[in-house]
């Protein structure tokens, strides 16, 4: 078995290195053509992805991130399209410098070669992988989960018709199998596999970074805070919390742990009052509790433990803490945070200046909601992840982070 894996393996490596000839124009044709394929085929890719749902639980997490209609297949073709559109990551001089010596140097961007992704269930990532990696001059190995399996094979099939129709090897884009037999020869296949990127849960992220021997860069979890300062605004804090809890709460930027001052611990019901109409379980220390007693609904108000802080609960359920202040909040995100995405609600510039300062994760917002953390969101185009780590990209990744660089020395005739 390992040494069929070898075989894709090495096909990819060959179709990198064919890929790497193409040019800008002709990777532009092919996300063009990408785009309109896709729209031909959307009955049979949702035909696909139903076989997928009907094996789910509506009321499971996983259920929305799954799940592919005629809208989000739509919005998938325009991000296509917006690829194309793109500047081409390759062959970017970073610097250049003649030295005294007459020797030239100069730093220029290239592709990592092969890229390993490993998500669950996702359908949708499948086109981003491909698009932003064949922008970007990479070969890519995708490796989905069961859960995804006929919407993935569909996606795949629709791509790999694409590269044949342009004459393009149609190894750049592999579809793995779901068992962990492939997890664990793509994470020892440093031979021949330049990075891997788990997108996916706690769990997921962990076992890749322990049993990799490729390098890794984690993208997935989050573990989101919000924190209102006592000199936020209720206005301000009602939305924002609403909409980073509830507008799609299966996402990594979805808000998990609300921090409040305690000054302002009155103003928690009117903070939370539209909550209670998304049916949000609330897991509350004992002073937000008291707060939330006669204005919440009882049902969906239990008291916090240790469990409740730290956890990504993609769903319907946050927890609260309440700090002695803007040192506290931003001790507590720190030692809970998984470096994802932070927002402080406050009228205080130097309140907000020391969280962005202090507080140690890939983006820190004031005044506004973490579920814009997203490439798209941020003009980046599609994303392949959001990194939580700080080695080499940070944040959401795009274009320019499945780029690395060599440098390029011209000379004539010096020896040294």
């Amino acid at each position: 078995m390992k040494e069929n894996f070898n075989h894709i393996f090495k096909n990819s490596v060959q179709a990198s290195k064919e890929l790497s000839l193409l040019g800008e124009s002709t990777i532009n044709e092919i996300l063009h053509l990408l785009a309109k394929e896709t729209e031909n085929n959307i009955d049979y890719i949702l035909a696909e992805n139903k076989k997928d749902t009907d094996k789910m639980p509506i009321t499971n997490p996983k259920y929305d991130r799954l799940l592919l209609n005629q809208s989000r297949i739509e919005n998938i073709i325009e991000d296509l399209k917006k690829i194309a559109t793109l500047p081409y990551p390759i062959g970017h001089k970073f610097f250049e410098k003649k030295l005294n010596n007459g020797l030239i140097i100069s730093k220029v961007s290239v592709p990592f070669g092969v890229v390993g992704i490993i998500y669950e269930a996702r359908p949708n990532v499948s086109f981003d992988v491909f698009s932003l990696s064949l922008k970007s001059g990479n070969a890519c190995l995708l490796k989905g989960g069961s859960d995804a399996y006929h919407s993935n094979q569909s996606i795949v099939n629709i791509i790999k018709k694409v590269l044949e129709k342009t004459n393009v090897n149609s190894d750049v884009c592999t579809l793995l199998p779901t068992d962990r037999s492939a997890t664990d020869a793509l994470l020892n296949a440093n031979r021949y596999v330049d990075l891997v990127i788990p997108r996916g849960g706690k769990e997921l992220i962990e076992y890749v970074r322990k049993n990799s021997l490729v390098p890794v860069i984690e993208t997935g979890a989050g573990v989101c805070h919000t924190y209102f300062h006592e000199d936020g605004k209720v206005e301000f804090g009602k939305k924002i919390i609403h909409n980073a809890k509830t507008r799609k709460v299966s996402v990594c930027n979805s808000l998990d742990c609300l921090v409040i001052d305690e000054s302002r611990i009155n103003d928690l019901p009117k903070l939370c009052e539209s909550l209670k109409n998304e049916k949000v379980i609330i897991y509350a220390d004992d002073a937000s509790y008291k707060a939330l007693l006669n204005t919440y609904p009882l049902s969906l108000l239990t008291n916090a433990d240790e469990q409740s802080f730290g956890t990504e609960f993609l769903d319907y359920k946050m927890s609260i803490k309440t700090v002695k202040g803007l040192d506290e909040a931003i001790e507590h995100i720190n030692m809970y945070s998984s470096k994802h995405s932070e927002t402080i609600i406050s009228e205080n510039l130097e309140a907000i200046h020391k969280f962005e300062t202090l507080v140690d994760s890939a983006c820190i917002y004031s005044n506004a909601s973490t579920a814009f953390t997203d490439g798209a969101q941020f003009d980046l185009g599609a994303e392949i992840g959001i990194s939580t780590q700080k080695m080499h990209a940070r944040g959401p990744m795009a274009l320019k982070e499945l780029c690395t660089y060599k440098w390029i020395i011209k000379g004539n005739g010096q020896i040294r």
